[in-house]
This record gives structure tokens, C-alpha cells and sequence, in this order.
């Protein structure tokens, strides 16, 4: 695996106290790429103090050799390869390789990796058992945080996270069996029998089959739609340090089971401000119902008093025009035209959005640009896809991107237990009183 090079200080910061005149030194690093960084772990041990960074804005909380994102350029690379690049050329399963091992694998590699991870896709019997147990009902997310948590149970054998080897067998189980999971929750939801995964299927031509084949009659599946499939995984897998690979790092920091460090992701993910913005689209489109209501929407959108947000739109990192929206809106172009739905009213309604949003100059100002859910969901709506399981999907893909960062930091000498510091504002110590006197 692909290890990141610390480095000694490329200059330093002065910090002057003015309150008691005290001046101190904070290192200052560099990397590859991105703004540098000020290191401040020595701070409190030399000033007492702490920083205060609600939302981690401008904190760097790791060093990591995996994703760089340039948020003003509209820039998103895996190990140094541009997400565009990667969606047009490789497949999922080669970018999960490169995520995990810091290298795009040769034929003999990919081979290996391919059969690894096609041949861990079963899941042990009574793990359906345990899903049956759920409510028909039963959100979907809260189905994959359940059975993924789970799994430790049944895999427990391989969960030494000293073990290079344990952690590699472990990666693959869960790249295999998350498509595995997904398609059953969706299956139990609709009253439909579980579909086992193929060994002779790509990872995206198993999913779709999974997920739509029945007993009944053969699953025809469309070059198109599983093209469709593996570049929304691709486009999903990885985004540096988001708030549910952070859930994960904190979560493994503790030195927890890869499998309850997942589950713990897919909970954060659940999150309607992470993982919930492509439902959120989908629900704004039919809101609006017609093109002829878009400019009315937008008035809303710049009322700061109106509740109304135009969703879909910007981004906490970018910037600019999210690269992976662009390789979206291509995808959705070839899905609605495969399934003779380019008159699909909300993939009209998406088109005319765009247009006018982007020649508004309220948005223009505020760099308010389409990003990677605008097209997701209109994209997995098409393709039969229901709203409730569009974060599902989104978890599926993000596993790898997890996997990568969880085993980075676990094999990283100088990782420490996380552990944030506060700005306290609650009452300074008391005496008690009796509860007779209160």
C-alpha cells in the first residue's frame, strides 16, 4: 500500500500572545498538493490553549495519500488521477484497487482482485435470517447499518486489525457483500425472494441483477444501465475527509472492528445533509411539478425568509462546477435515452433548472453550481430505482472509499485515539445543594 511520506516543517508561524506577551512557534507543513498546514499539536502543552474550529473548517484532522480535492478549481483526484478520467476509462472495481493500494493494478492484479472480491459476494445463510427480522417497513439505511454492524458476528475470525493480511480479507468481504446487502433490503422491503449474487457478473451487472431479477422469468441486463451503475459507484467511492469518513477514521481510532467502524459511516451518511441530497433533489423537482413554476422556485431560493432551498446546488468544498456532475449529466443523457425516457418530465425540469440557475447572476455570484446529486437521482429514478434507497446505493459505493481510509489510518505508526477539545461555556463549579433546600 501506498504510504504517505511525513516530512519535517518547511517554515514556521509565530504566535504572539498578547496577553502575556509570549511569542511560540508553530511548525508549518506542506503537501503534495492544497493548502499547507500549521501543526499544532504541541499548542496546549506550550500555551494552554486550544483552537476552536466548529464544523472543522480549516482543521486538517490527518495526513492522507488517497483523495485531493481542489474546491475553487473543481478538481477531484484518487491518488493523483483525475475523477474524470477514472470515470471515462476504468471501472469500479480497478478504482476500488487504486484506492485501497495507491496503484492502478495490471491484468494479473486485477484478475486476483476481481475474483477476491466477486467470490466473497455470498453472505452466510442466517445473515438473512437476521435481515428477516426487520420490519417490511423498515428504512433501508437503517437495514445496512443493522446487518453491516452484524457482520462481525459472523466474520469475527478475521477482524485482528494488526493483521495486514485480516484487514485485506475484511475489505473484501465488505466491497463483496454490500452490493449483496443492499439489493436484499430492497428485495425483503417489496415482498420479493432474495436474488444471490453470480460469480460470473461484473460487481454493477451482479447488483442490477440482484436488485431487479426475479424467479419468474430471465433479467436481461443493459450494457447501458450497469456503464450507468459503475460510474455512479466510481464518481461515490472516495471524497477525502466528508463527515462520514470522518465518522469512520474516529470510529477506528478507537481500534473497533472494521465492521462497526462501516456501520458507524453508513449511519453518518444517513444524514440528510450528507448522503440525503439526491432524494432531496428528486423531492424539490416534483415540488416544483412544471417548468413554467422554475422562475417562481428560484424567486423563493434567493428569499432568505423562505424556507425554500434550490437543491442540488453548491457544495461545502466546491467551489466551481463539480467535476463529477458533469460525468453525471452525460450518464443521464444515455440512461433516459436507453430507456426511451428523455421526455421524462423531471429530467426536463432538471435541464431547464440548470439553464436558468446558471445565467442568474445570484448564483453565478455565489458560485451556486450543479453538483454530483443534481443527476444522481433523476438517473436512478429512471432506472427503477426507489427514492429510499438512493442513499443505500451512495453507502455501497463510499465503502471502499472508507475501507481505504480506515486501513490508512490503522496502519499509520503515529495514529492516536480521536479526541476533540471543547470551548466550555456551562456553569463553573458549584456546591451542591439538598434537594430540600433547592
Amino acid at each position: 500500500m501506498q504510504k504517505s511520506t511525513k516530512k519535517k516543517a518547511d517554515y514556521t508561524l509565530t504566535l504572539s500572545d498578547n496577553k502575556t506577551g509570549k511569542s511560540f512557534e508553530l511548525p508549518v507543513l506542506g503537501g503534495t498538493l492544497g493548502p499547507s498546514v500549521i501543526d499544532i499539536r504541541r499548542l496546549y502543552a506550550e500555551t494552554g490553549m486550544f483552537t476552536y474550529d466548529p464544523g472543522f473548517t480549516s482543521t486538517g484532522s490527518a495526513e492522507s495519500a488517497i483523495t485531493y480535492i481542489d474546491g475553487e478549481n473543481g478538481v477531484l483526484l484518487h491518488r493523483g488521477y483525475a475523477i474524470e478520467h477514472l470515470a471515462e476509462h476504468s471501472n469500479f472495481l480497478e478504482v476500488c484497487y487504486l484506492l485501497l493500494y495507491g496503484e492502478l493494478p495490471n491484468s494479473e492484479e486485477n484478475e486476483q482482485f476481481t475474483h477476491d472480491v466477486t467470490y466473497h459476494s455470498m453472505l452466510n445463510e442466517q445473515v438473512t435470517y437476521f435481515l428477516r427480522g426487520f420490519r417490511r417497513d423498515a428504512p433501508p439505511m437503517a437495514i445496512m447499518i443493522g446487518v453491516v454492524g452484524a457482520l462481525s458476528a459472523f466474520y469475527h475470525d478475521n477482524i485482528d486489525i494488526n493483521d495486514p493480511r485480516q484487514r485485506d480479507i475484511t475489505e473484501h468481504r465488505l466491497l463483496a457483500k454490500m452490493p449483496t446487502i443492499a439489493a436484499m433490503a430492497y428485495k425483503y422491503s417489496i415482498g420479493q425472494p432474495f436474488i444471490y449474487p453470480r460469480n460470473d457478473l461484473s460487481y454493477a451487472e451482479n447488483f442490477l441483477h440482484m436488485m431487479f431479477a426475479v424467479p419468474a422469468e430471465e433479467y436481461v441486463i443493459s450494457p447501458v444501465l450497469v456503464r450507468a451503475i459503475d460510474r455512479l459507484f466510481i464518481l461515490h467511492a472516495d471524497h477525502e475527509q466528508n463527515a462520514s469518513t470522518s465518522t469512520v477514521r474516529l470510529a477506528g481510532s478507537s481500534g473497533a472492528n472494521p465492521f462497526a467502524c462501516i456501520a458507524a459511516g453508513i449511519a453518518s451518511l444517513w444524514g440528510p445533509a450528507h448522503g440525503g441530497a439526491n432524494e432531496a433533489v428528486v423531492r424539490m423537482l416534483q415540488q416544483i411539478g412544471n417548468v413554467d413554476q422554475i422562475p417562481e422556485f428560484i424567486s423563493r431560493a434567493k428569499d432568505k425568509d423562505d424556507p425554500f432551498r434550490l437543491m442540488g446546488f453548491g457544495h461545502r468544498v466546491y467551489k466551481n462546477y463539480d467535476p463529477r456532475a458533469i460525468v453525471m449529466r452525460k450518464s443521464a443523457h444515455e440512461v433516459l435515452e436507453e430507456l426511451e425516457s428523455l421526455d421524462e418530465p423531471l429530467f426536463k425540469l432538471a435541464l431547464e433548472l440548470e439553464r436558468i440557475a446558471l445565467e442568474d447572476s445570484y448564483f453565478i455570484e455565489r458560485k451556486l453550481f450543479p453538483n454530483v446529486d443534481f443527476y444522481s437521482g433523476i438517473i436512478l429514478r429512471a432506472m427503477g430505482v426507489p427514492t429510499d434507497l438512493f442513499t443505500v446505493l451512495f453507502a455501497v459505493a463510499r465503502t471502499v472509499g472508507w475501507l481505504a481510509q480506515w486501513d490508512e489510518m490503522i496502519a499509520d505508526p503515529g495514529q492516536k485515539i480521536g479526541r476533540p477539545r471543547q470551548l466550555y461555556t456551562g456553569p463553573a463549579e458549584r456546591d451542591f445543594v439538598p434537594m430540600e433546600n433547592r
